[in-house]
C-alpha cells in the first residue's frame, strides 16, 4: 500500500491561509486597476470559495483595501530600507527618491491605491496602516542624514516626499515628459535632493546661530 501525503486542493484554505491569499490577490489586481479594480465578489470567484467566506477574516470591502494598503507600505519600505542600506556614492536620500520614483512608475496600480485613494485618511490612528504609513516616513526623515532640530527635518521631509509624489503622479497621467525642462524624471528627482538637502543645511545653521545669540 503506497503511503503519500494528500495534497491540499488550490480552491481550499487553511485558517488563516485565505486572508494573506485575498492579500496577494488584491495586490495584483491592484497592479492593474488600482483600488477600484478590487472587488471581494470577484476574488472570492478567483480563489474558488464561497462568496461569505472572505467576510470571515475581513468586515468589509475598506476592511480588506486597508489590509491590502499595509501590505503595499511594507513592500515600499523593505525596498527603501534595502536601497539606504546599499553601499553607494549617492546619498541616502537619492537612493531613496530614486527607489520611490521606480516604485511608483513600475507599481503604478499599487502606488494609486496608496496614495490616490481615502484609504490611508480612513485609518484609525494606531492601526497597522497608520503605523506603516508613519514608519515609511520615518525613512524618508532618516534618510535626510540630518540632526534633530525642531522640526526642520520633518518639513524638509515632507516636501521632498510631497514633490516626489507630484512627478510620479504627472507622469502617470503622461503630464510630464521632461521635454519642457530638457530634464529626466530622475534628473529632476535629483534636483530635489539637492536643493532639500541644501535647505535643510541652511535651516539648521540659521536655527543653531539664533540659539547660540538668543536671538
Amino acid at each position: 500500500m503506497r503511503s503519500q501525503l494528500a495534497r491540499k486542493p488550490e480552491n481550499t484554505y487553511h485558517h488563516g491561509d485565505l486572508r494573506d491569499a485575498l492579500i496577494k490577490a488584491a495586490l495584483r489586481e491592484a497592479e492593474q486597476g488600482g483600488a477600484e479594480a478590487i472587488s471581494i465578489k470577484a476574488l472570492a470567484r478567483q480563489l474558488g470559495v464561497s462568496q461569505p467566506a472572505p467576510y470571515r477574516h475581513f468586515a468589509d470591502r475598506e476592511a480588506l483595501l486597508a489590509a491590502v494598503t499595509a501590505e503595499a507600505f511594507r513592500q515600499l519600505c523593505a525596498i527603501l530600507r534595502e536601497a539606504m542600506a546599499r553601499p553607494s556614492k549617492q546619498s541616502k536620500l537619492s537612493r531613496l527618491a530614486q527607489a520611490t520614483l521606480d516604485f511608483g512608475l513600475r507599481r503604478n496600480g499599487i502606488y494609486r491605491l496608496m496614495f490616490a485613494s481615502r484609504t490611508v485618511s480612513c485609518a484609525a490612528k494606531g492601526s497597522e496602516l497608520y503605523e506603516v504609513t508613519r514608519e515609511t516616513f520615518a525613512l524618508v526623515i532618516e534618510a535626510l542624514e540630518a540632526p534633530a532640530v525642531g522640526y526642520l527635518r520633518e518639513r524638509q521631509a515632507l516636501k521632498i516626499w510631497a514633490a516626489l509624489h507630484g512627478v510620479v503622479m504627472l507622469a502617470e497621467q503622461g503630464l510630464f515628459t521632461g521635454e519642457a525642462a530638457h530634464a529626466t524624471r530622475e534628473e529632476l528627482v535629483e534636483d530635489f535632493v539637492s536643493e532639500t538637502k541644501a535647505a535643510l543645511a541652511l535651516a539648521i545653521r540659521a536655527a543653531r546661530r539664533r540659539k547660540a545669540t538668543g536671538a
